[in-house]
């Protein structure tokens, strides 16, 4: 079982990044999925997720409207779009998933049973 997440790099604020996260070894489509992210100095924080109990989509206050979440159940894959990017946005971004179905609020909480090694976005000009 792994994640592998891709497409972080270097990003100038109020710009767009989307980041992959491949899934291999379990089929993706029926897991819940987030993205979590953790700055410097600062605790891990949940970004985005898509339940698996209900479907439901969650984010986080600081990226309503600018962050979409989204799978191709085909790919296997999830994706985090990223768009009108501040600096504050600068961390590294963590896929997960979790075969429970549980509701996002207690991924968030509680954490996943799979994590992809991270992936490093900087928004900087």
């Amino acid at each position: 079982v792994q994640l592998q997440a891709s497409g972080g790099g270097l990003v100038q604020p109020g710009g767009s990044l989307r980041l992959s996260c491949a899934a291999s070894g379990f089929t993706l489509d029926y897991y819940g999925i987030a993205w979590f992210r953790q700055a410097p100095g600062q605790e891990r924080e949940g970004v985005a997720c898509i339940s698996s109990k209900d479907g439901s989509t969650w984010f986080a206050d600081s990226v309503k409207g600018r962050f979409a979440i989204s799978r191709d159940n085909a790919k296997n894959t999830m994706y985090l779009q990223m768009n009108s990017l501040k600096s504050e946005d600068t961390a590294v971004y963590y896929c997960a998933a979790d075969p429970k179905a549980e509701s996002c609020g207690w991924y968030v909480y509680y954490g996943m049973d799979y994590w992809g090694k991270g992936t490093l976005v900087t928004v900087s000009s």
